[in-house]
This record gives structure tokens, sequence and C-alpha cells, in this order.
């Protein structure tokens, strides 16, 4: 009783969701019931699976679920996303994010708290519709296949989760919804994991999606650049200075590229510009000084 009724008082207070998203359900995605404590493996499948992932949750409990704890850990879940050749990318914490991300066709793994703050039940299950009429988030849940749960009701269960969500891609595509900067991360946590061809497609894909994140096309360049396609490298160069045009790195590296192609003028130019925005004690500074002695051999 007394349980209940902290349970009642917390609801109670915690305000209504604002959600302006729209209608969507994703039928055709797989539904694996969980056995106990084994939500962690059965939601990693059915996301990994609708991705094109042929696997099973029994497949996955020896890469993600900890016996110890009686179930798993973010950074299990998102090791195991990659050593399946997919990309784990963190969505915002934001519900009405999450949900036209289902609505643009992709399911999202999310984690709950169906407990308190101060007493936990953690609880993995896989987003794949909304119903604005209803005020209903449709879930693959432990054993339910189409679990009908209140808005409100997984807004503070979610919540109480720190608001985690999980989108697993292909390398190649990016999130509906989500930021360049989490992108980025993502990407670059799976270097050990993925070839080059696929962190080249995955930069390339972010930088397309975010074209104003300096670093995200920094980072696809340097990649196209060591993948030998010097013409795209050039381009994603000129567009993280298009988005930050005292974007060192860039700089530098351009300038380089461009000496290498022997355009001298034009490197000279971009490593005067790099030796100006740099500053005297930054570690990149031996780096431009270093190309800017080449830039004068080659004068």
């Amino acid at each position: 009783m007394l349980a209940l009724t902290a349970l009642t008082q917390a609801c109670s207070t915690h305000p209504p969701a604002v959600v302006d998203a729209p209608a969507s359900e994703l039928a055709w995605v797989p539904f694996f019931p969980q056995n106990r404590y084994q939500c962690g493996p059965a939601a990693l499948a059915t996301v990994l699976v609708a991705s094109g992932v042929s696997t099973t949750p029994e497949a996955l409990v020896g890469e993600v679920y900890l016996p110890d704890r009686r179930g798993s850990l973010q950074l299990e879940v998102m090791a195991s996303a990659r050593r399946h050749g997919r990309l784990p990318v963190p969505l915002p914490g934001d519900l009405t994010a999450l949900l036209e991300e289902v609505a643009a066709g992709s399911p999202v793994l999310v984690l709950q708290n169906l407990g308190f703050s101060w007493w936990p039940r953690w609880h993995y299950a896989v987003v794949v519709g909304y119903d604005p009429t209803a005020r209903r988030v449709l879930l693959r849940s432990g054993r339910q296949v189409r679990r009908q749960e209140p808005i409100d009701r997984f807004e503070r269960s979610w919540a109480l989760a720190d608001r985690w969500a999980l989108r697993v891609v292909k390398p190649g595509e990016v999130p509906a919804r989500g930021e360049a900067h989490a992108y980025l991360r993502a990407v670059m946590s799976s270097r050990q994991s993925f070839t080059k061809q696929d962190l080249g497609r995955a930069l390339v894909a972010g930088a397309a999606r975010w074209p104003g994140a300096a670093d995200l096309a920094f980072a696809a360049a340097n990649q196209l650049r060591e993948d030998g396609d010097t013409e795209q490298a050039n381009t994603l160069f000129v567009q993280a200075l298009a988005a930050d045009p005292d974007h060192a790195g860039a700089l530098n590296n351009l300038a380089d590229l461009l000496l290498s192609q022997g355009d001298v003028t034009r490197a000279r130019e971009l490593i005067d510009r790099a030796l100006r925005v740099v500053p005297g004690d930054s570690p990149l500074r031996p780096v431009v000084e270093a190309t800017s002695r080449e830039v004068d051999a080659a004068h």
C-alpha cells in the first residue's frame, strides 16, 4: 500500500508530456519475447534484425548480459551493435524527437526505469509507434508484442533512466533526428570495429546530413584522403571551412593536400591563415609551422 501510494504521488507530480508527433506504427519490426532479466538481448536483437542483421537474443546473451547484474549495461549494448556492423547513435532526450524518428520508419531502443530513482527496475524496450488520439506509445516490451503504454507513464519511466535512446544504423545511414556531435562521437567510437570503407561511408553521410558541422566534414575529409579520394576530400575540407573559416585543422590539412597537388600559392594562403588563428601554446601550432616550412621549401 505504501509503495502504491508513493508511485501514485510520483506520477501525479510529474508534468504531463507535451508531444507533437504524427501517428505511426512499425508493424513489420520483429518481436522476441524476453526471458527473465534478459530484456537487453531481446531489445537489441529487435533493432539489429530490423536493420538487416541476422541474429537472435540467444546469440547476443554472451555479448551483453551480465549475470552478476542480472541485466545489460548500455556500453555492452552499443559494443555488441558495433560487432555486428552497425553504428549505435544516441538520440537527444526529447520525446518528440524520439517519436519522429519512429515516424520516419526506424525503431528506437530505449531504457526505462519501471521503479523509482531510489529503487530502480531497469528495462529495455523498443519504441515502434505512437497513437496521438489515445496518447499511447507502442512498444515491443517484455512478452508483449504491442504494449500500449500511456505517454505520461512512458515519459516518467524514460526520464528516470536519463532519457537514454539509441538508433542502430548501417554505415552510410543517419538518424532522422539527432545531433552532429553525438553522431561524430558514435562514428569515432567505432573506428576499431569498422572497415575504412564503412567509416568513410558513415562520415560522408553525416557531413551531408549536417553540412554546418565543421568537425564532421573535417573528419570525413581526413578519412577520404587516407582512402585516396583526394577530390572528395578537397570538397569536404572546403565544406568544413565554409562552416568555420578559422578551423585550424581544416586549414592545415587542406594546405597540405593542395601542396601535394602542386598548388603552392593556394597552400601558402591557407597556411598563413592557419598561422594567424592557432595560438602559440596550442598543440596544433608545431604541426602548422611544419606545414608552413614545407610550403616555403616548395616555393
